[in-house]
């Protein structure tokens, strides 16, 4: 193993062209660039450099080395970047984007103490349900609600996205709480779709995964007012519970069939890859997987459930 302060001074001389210029780069004398050199070449038993009046030039040997020293240093400046990246302080812009539901209820409201534990930083939020390009559109994080996340990203899982069914209580005071999935035929069951096709409601329950067809006087093709249907007392919805966990433990509205979750989603933070992730898109993503917690807040009424 070579002593790293030779292969150093030799690369220098290499980007430099010179002895002279090296030893001016470094702030060493050309004396002291010179006698490294000339030991490295000792040490390996070959002649590295050919030297003239006028130039430098590499031999064979030389080349495959220098090459070898260039990926050296990179990695070392890259380890060093990394180090400093985990000290310094979480700065800059970052371009966040949030599906409307999600983003409006858990996002927004979280991101006061984001900035006030990260000064430095500025959030430019965008709303929208619509998948957008990461590198067109220029975010640096993407939160999307899927069961496949892009292949071309990072994703980072932030938390399951679990629906149940609701309705309120005086609903089920009069239609009674369904039994079973099978039981919804008897239900007003107002459906978040996006076609007029036949629709069905898909659960995960003690016999595996079972699909029910269901039937009702509205469909809507938003969540938030799919749980305003509901609130009013219009029918059983199936919901996601990050938009009507409030609702849950106020007891506002009532969940059935709780051994029937669906869990088809996940919520995911969403990156490009990158070499050294930039400190304010990490700080970002912990803070909000930090926020949420293992078990999601918004489901923590499931537990007496």
């Amino acid at each position: 193993m070579q002593d790293l302060n030779l292969l150093i001074i030799f690369a220098r001389v290499v980007e430099a062209g010179s002895f002279a210029e090296a030893a001016r780069r470094m702030d060493i004398s050309r004396a002291a660039v010179s006698k490294a050199v000339a030991k490295l070449e000792k040490d390996l038993s070959t002649r590295l450099l050919l030297r003239s009046t006028r130039h430098l030039s590499l031999t064979e040997t030389g080349i495959a080395l220098s090459e070898h020293v260039a990926r050296i240093l990179a990695e070392a400046e890259h380890a060093e970047q990394a180090i400093n990246n985990l000290h310094a302080e979480p700065r800059g812009t970052l371009k966040v984007s949030v599906p409307s539901s999600f983003g409006t209820r858990h996002v927004a409201t979280a991101l006061p103490c984001f900035l006030d534990r990260y000064p430095k930083i500025k959030v430019d939020l965008t709303i929208t349900d619509r998948p957008g390009d990461l590198i067109e559109e220029g975010y640096d994080v993407q939160i999307r609600v899927t069961n496949e996340p892009d292949p071309n990203l990072v994703a980072r899982k932030i938390a399951p996205v679990r629906r149940i069914l609701c309705a309120t209580p005086q609903y089920f005071q009069q239609r009674g709480i369904p039994k079973t999935p099978e039981d919804l035929v008897n239900h007003n069951c107002l459906d978040c779709a996006l076609s007029a096709e036949q629709s069905y409601w898909r659960f995960t329950g003690p016999e595996g995964k079972i699909k029910v067809p269901v039937s009702g006087t509205l469909r809507i093709n938003d969540n938030d007012a799919l749980a305003q249907a509901a609130l009013h007392g219009l029918g059983i919805a199936l919901l996601p519970t990050y938009t009507i966990g409030m609702e849950l433990q106020k007891g506002r509205l009532h969940a059935a069939l709780p051994e029937y979750l669906s869990v088809e989603h996940h919520i995911y933070a969403c990156y490009l890859p990158s070499r050294h992730l930039p400190k304010k898109i990490s700080s970002f993503i912990n803070f909000l997987s930090e926020h949420v917690g293992v078990m999601p807040y918004w489901d923590q009424s499931l537990k007496s459930t």
